[in-house]
């Protein structure tokens, strides 16, 4: 793949959620195509793509038979087996790369490799039993946050531990799996930056969001964050260092703590191989989102201006909000994203809003 694609190319999604939906749409945008491989029938990208396949990601012959009837590969959602992205590739090849799923799926790992870049996080320890909480609660105090390891998101799979009573408990929640116990920090806000990297190496950034989460979920996401320009920069270089440490090509996000108003002092929170809810806002107040600038680099086209012509404050409509539809469609500087899910399950993210303002 040395040659940009061309348009009329296929782009194969392993995942079938509202990113790969998003990508989908992306891509059309450019003339390519899209082809969704999801292990579940009903899912909201398969509106919108030229092709799908239902399939488990441990079918071997489906993922060989996926990979071969595309262009290039991409993923939605980083928790896709490594043996899936493996069987892949042997077709096909695949962006972001593996090793970059290997680092996010794995929270121990993640930190150790942030770490080993020298890149602040959070004082963590790894938890097997409850001997080793024990060990691990005495070095890094309370309160603390024990972690699954694999298989965390939107609060799921964590705890908070704020008393050596609460261990036992803590331990039940997640179930009694592999685990990390990462200390508690106080920061001013949290804030992520969306980067993308093409496939020659080259870097772009939008503007970092501030965050605000209820419940462990994303709630709001506004640009631009009150975090300053040392801060922005500072950001930037985080996430230049972990996409080359990586090979990087696609969208990355880097989710991250600012602690203090003065000189930047940044904290890794986590990292995400793939578009990101922070970063949903592009949608409407960029000329070139994340989404289309994921499609591009992968495709090997040159990276869009990740420039923002407003301001804007993104909210995610959970649950029964969506059924406000009638009202967020009729006020005025509101862009409406609705994901096509059947059901507005509690916790679910159903949609969407971007609210506009003049760039300041």
């Amino acid at each position: 793949m040395r040659e940009a694609l061309p348009p009329g190319s296929t782009i194969g999604i392993l995942g079938g959620g509202q990113l790969g939906r998003m990508l989908a749409v992306a891509a059309s945008r450019l003339g390519l195509k899209a082809h969704i491989y999801s292990d579940e029938p009903g899912c909201p990208a398969f509106d919108v793509c030229a092709a799908r396949a239902v399939a488990g990601y441990d079918d071997e012959e489906a993922l060989l038979r996926f990979a071969g009837a595309v262009d290039v590969v991409t993923c939605e959602f980083e928790n896709v087996p490594a043996k899936a992205l493996e069987t892949a590739g042997r077709e096909a090849s695949v962006y972001p790369p593996a090793r970059a799923f290997a680092v996010a799926q794995d929270r121990l790992e993640e930190k150790e490799f942030l770490r080993r870049l020298g890149i602040p996080v959070a004082p963590f320890a790894a938890v097997g039993s409850r001997d080793e909480l024990d060990i691990a609660l005495k070095g890094i105090g309370f309160p603390a946050l024990l972690k699954t390891r694999r298989f965390g998101y939107d609060g799921k799979g964590q705890v908070v531990i704020r008393s050596e009573k609460d261990a036992d408990a803590a331990l039940a929640a997640i179930g009694n799996v592999p685990a990390i116990l990462e200390g508690m920090l106080l920061f001013e806000r949290e804030i992520s930056i969306i980067a993308v990297r093409g496939r020659d190496g080259a870097m772009r950034y939008y503007d970092p969001s501030e965050n605000v989460h209820q419940d462990g979920i994303l709630a709001v996401s506004k640009v631009p964050a009150p975090s300053g320009a040392a801060c922005t920069y500072a950001a930037r270089e985080i996430a230049a260092k972990i996409a080359g440490a990586l090979d990087y090509v696609g969208v990355l996000c880097v989710e991250l703590f600012q602690q203090g108003d003065g000189e930047p002092s940044l904290v890794v929170n986590e990292i995400a191989p793939r578009v990101h809810n922070s970063g949903h806002w592009t949608l409407d107040a960029c000329a070139v989102s994340q989404f289309e600038n994921h499609i591009r680099a992968i495709a090997g086209w040159p990276l869009g201006d990740p420039a923002r012509h407003s301001d804007a404050v993104m909210t995610n409509l959970i649950g029964a909000e969506a059924n406000r539809w009638p009202e967020f469609a009729a006020a005025p500087d509101t862009c409406l994203h609705l994901y096509g899910k059947a059901e507005a399950r509690p916790g679910r993210k159903m949609g969407h809003l971007t609210r506009l303002h003049p760039k300041t």
